[in-house]
């Protein structure tokens, strides 16, 4: 893909975003013609660790920098929809900034040419702010014409004119973490069937084939974290080959979520009472998952019932 990026300020030899120095509080602020990407942009950095806030009144930024120092990078979305937006207003507030010892300020600045914005505003059928009860191409042209001080205050410009919301969201990985933010959560759950599939599940096996641990009654009161009730579950002679194909197939396809911009994916094993055979799944897949370089984190959600019920406490995660 053609890098749609322009960096008009210092930057480093790699054409990356330079990191803050030590103790200084890094602000960007991120703004643009309405429709360009702005909130694609911002929610990449909010998914990037960033703390972001959306549609700051200008007059609110003093006092907002001048609060206690944040413990993460801040990105502020601006545009002409701002309470007290104004041209003068935000180039005043730029050159505040600059004019900080203590904070790394820099202006994203996402643009995309008229065609492409009257095409994304008869797609999504809004109405453009500066010409709400005409053709969005008149407000378009205002605002662009109104925004052109902006522009040429930017440190980096990103054309967006082509780009879908997944290029959009990659490019910002690449600019603001150099790659390594494009990464992908996966959530290794187990459940009962008889309590119905997890929320928010991505992809599901049924492991109610296995030999079930329940009907030996030495394993009956256990779950799939004891060793024994894995050596069970492993003992079935279609183990192996349902472990090592679900293994592969999941190694091929996280890598397609992830460059997709998925940032979270939910991976649910399920038997009849979510105890033994679906925990012990869970547990081998989240630990192989992990070896392959994968951040992984588990679920088990019918032995978090239980906890919760021997506690006195209310029931969580039910999904239901």
């Amino acid at each position: 893909m053609q890098t749609n990026i322009e960096t008009l300020n210092a930057t480093n030899p790699d054409g990356r975003i330079p990191v803050a120095p030590d103790g200084r509080q890094r602000v960007v602020l991120v703004t643009g013609p309405s429709g360009a990407g702005r909130s694609t942009a911002i929610n990449a950095l909010e998914d990037l660790g960033w703390e972001v806030i959306d549609n700051l009144p200008l007059s609110l930024l003093p006092r907002l920098i001048d609060g206690p120092p944040l413990a993460r990078p801040l990105a502020l979305g601006l545009d002409v929809r701002n309470r007290d937006f104004g041209v003068d207003a935000l180039i005043e507030a730029i050159d505040r900034l600059a004019a900080r010892d203590d904070v790394a300020e820099q202006v994203l600045y996402l643009d995309a040419p008229v065609d492409d914005l009257v095409a994304r505003y008869s797609e999504t059928r809004r109405r453009h702010p500066l010409a709400p009860e005409g053709p969005p191409l008149k407000g378009i042209e205002r605002e662009k014409e109104l925004l052109v001080p902006i522009r040429g205050r930017a440190d980096i410009l990103i054309e967006t004119g082509g780009l879908t919301p997944h290029d959009l969201r990659a490019e910002m990985f690449d600019l603001f973490a150099g790659g390594a933010g494009r990464t992908l959560a996966v959530s290794i759950q187990s459940f009962s069937y008889k309590r119905g599939l997890p929320r928010g599940a991505d992809l599901v096996f049924d492991v109610r084939f296995l030999r079930n641990p329940h009907w030996e009654p030495s394993l009956r009161g256990r779950d799939g974290r004891d060793p024994a009730v894995l050596a069970h579950v492993e003992a079935d002679p279609r183990y192996d080959e349902f472990f090592a194909r679900t293994r592969d197939l999941l190694l091929t396809v996280l890598p397609g979520y992830r460059d997709e911009g998925k940032s979270h994916l939910v991976v649910a094993f399920g038997c009849t009472g979510g105890q033994h055979r679906s925990v012990a799944i869970a547990r081998e897949m989240a630990s192989a998952l992990a070896a392959a370089g994968w951040q992984v984190s588990s679920r088990h959600r019918e032995l978090e019932r239980r906890a919760a019920l021997a506690d006195g406490g209310p029931e969580r995660g039910t999904d239901r």
